[in-house]
């Protein structure tokens, strides 16, 4: 115990600075991510997220990895610790387009809300709900897929590279019931519908 005495001050310190709110807003000032591949995403914006989709109860999901600076790049679309959330009605298929820009590697995938707080994540809760090679991922590319989700609840679509999730790059996914209407919500702003 003697030997800890002299870091506990450290310990507190960092303690203390991890509970500190970021800047106003979501982004991280003066934080740039280097080596990003900004024609990948060109006009698409953080709304993005959830959009209808071409055929009836779909969704279009567009997902961008290290969208912005915001969470030091772990984010989608500028979100980050599922503080953008999608609601989906069951049954309801879900296309994903993905986007990784940045040569850091990243991916997505469809995982229980619980599991984002562990190190490595393991296969997408719904078939079908990952990238291709989910747990090694993708550098300066695009990737598709598509889920429909057959069990109502609160899931995230996160980043299956090892500690990218627990570090909170995922955005939560909510399964509502198949009478319900699809809805991004960002932040504090209040739910919009997807028609």
């Amino acid at each position: 115990m003697r030997q800890l005495l002299p870091i506990l001050p450290f310990l507190a310190a960092a303690a203390l600075h991890s509970q500190t709110p970021p800047p106003a807003g979501h982004e991280h000032g003066g934080v740039t991510i280097p080596g990003l591949k900004h024609e990948l995403f060109e006009g698409v914006r953080e709304e993005d997220l959830l959009r209808p989709g071409n055929d009836p109860k779909s969704l279009r999901v567009t997902l961008v990895a290290t969208f912005n600076a915001a969470n030091y790049g772990m984010n989608f679309n500028g979100w980050s610790h599922g503080k953008a959330v999608l609601s989906v009605p069951l049954g309801w298929r879900v296309d994903v387009t993905f986007i990784n820009p940045s040569p850091i590697p990243h991916s997505a995938i469809v995982i229980e809300k619980a599991d984002t707080k562990k190190l490595q994540v393991a296969e997408p809760w719904f078939e079908g709900g990952a990238t291709p090679k989910h747990l090694t991922g993708q550098t300066v590319s695009k990737a598709e897929f598509s889920f429909t989700p057959d069990e109502e609840g609160e899931y995230a679509l996160a980043c299956g590279f090892p500690a990218h999730a627990v570090a909170g790059h995922w955005v939560a996914l909510n399964v509502i019931a198949a009478d319900g209407q699809p809805a991004l919500q960002l932040g504090d702003k209040e739910p919009v519908v997807v028609k």
